[in-house]
């Protein structure tokens, strides 16, 4: 595959961004969080597995709605209906591959990458050699129980509470409670500081984000609050590694219970890493990586 950029057109007429980086004859498509964030911690995939001794080409995409690729008017109530929904994104995934040309290839998604993750190996697993699932639960109630438990550790019990009523009354915009977003986004979501990540907009394409997640990382109003797909992971059939930040917002307990659940699949954690343990301490994220590629390639993993 050509390395760099390349535009793809869906068949719904919108445009896609995607980025091509690394060599050699194995396939790595990456695939972005928020809802509606976009492909940037996976702008270094290639060279840290280089630096771990594995040539990998690694293709990420920014998802429709997100950065680089169209957006759609989402004011438009057919747009809302036609696309904020799992199924569009999931299929989503699998046009991307055919149009990259892709198939026995490995997927990778970080949190809500990892939920699509989830479905597209039990929908289509037979275009994938490997699934990494990168600290997302199969079940958001979990995630939500893990929230409470983090912000009791995090913040003291009036900075609790102030969230708490923050949130009862739909304010979260105000500098207070902000401040103590900031507070967990450090200890949780980018432990490592200044976070790589920063922009001098917010990126997010919040339409997207609001129907899912809703107003911010540590509240789940949106469709995302009723999804479970623990009952699908005995469907997942292709080698899978679950892997999470050792001090994140995903609990550990929850990714060793789906890596029993899923047919052949291997739970790993990342010291010192947050939500976005790749970017935190990337040597050992990518070390797992590597790992697993490499005993998935010699048919050796979990074995």
């Amino acid at each position: 595959m050509k390395q760099g950029t390349k535009i793809i057109t869906l068949d719904n007429g919108y445009h896609l961004w995607t980025n091509t980086q690394g060599t050699g004859d194995i396939h790595l498509l990456a695939l972005h969080g928020g809802p509606g964030g976009e492909h940037e911690y996976w702008e270094d995939a290639a060279k840290q597995l280089k630096k771990q001794g594995l040539d990998v080409q690694v293709t990420m995409y920014d998802q429709l709605g997100s950065w680089y690729s169209d957006s759609p008017d989402f004011s438009d109530p057919k747009n809302r209906k036609d696309i904020l929904n799992y199924d569009y994104f999931l299929n989503e995934v699998d046009e991307v591959r055919d149009k990259l040309g892709l198939d026995n290839f490995y997927l990778i998604g970080q949190s809500w990458g990892g939920l699509l993750v989830q479905e597209y190996a039990a929908k289509f697993g037979q275009h994938l050699k490997g699934a990494i699932i990168s600290s997302m639960v199969d079940r958001i109630d979990d995630y939500t129980e893990h929230l409470e438990q983090v912000r009791e550790k995090a913040l003291t019990p009036d900075q609790v509470a102030y969230m708490k009523e923050c949130e009862a009354k739909n304010d979260y915009d105000n500098d207070k409670y902000q401040s103590y977003v900031d507070i967990l986004n450090k200890g949780y979501i980018d432990r490592k500081q200044p976070s790589k990540l920063s922009h001098l907009i917010d990126v997010t394409n919040t339409d997207i984000y609001g129907a899912f997640q809703g107003d911010n990382e540590f509240v789940v109003t949106g469709k995302l609050a009723e999804w479970n797909f623990t009952d699908q992971l005995k469907n997942i059939k292709v080698p899978t590694l679950v892997t999470f930040g050792e001090h994140e917002t995903m609990p550990i307990a929850t990714g060793k219970r789906m890596a029993k659940m899923i047919p052949n699949a291997k739970f790993v954690s990342t010291p010192e890493g947050g939500h976005h343990h790749m970017i935190d301490n990337p040597d050992v994220y990518y070390d797992h990586l590597a790992t697993f590629i490499r005993e998935v390639e010699s048919d050796t993993f979990n074995k």
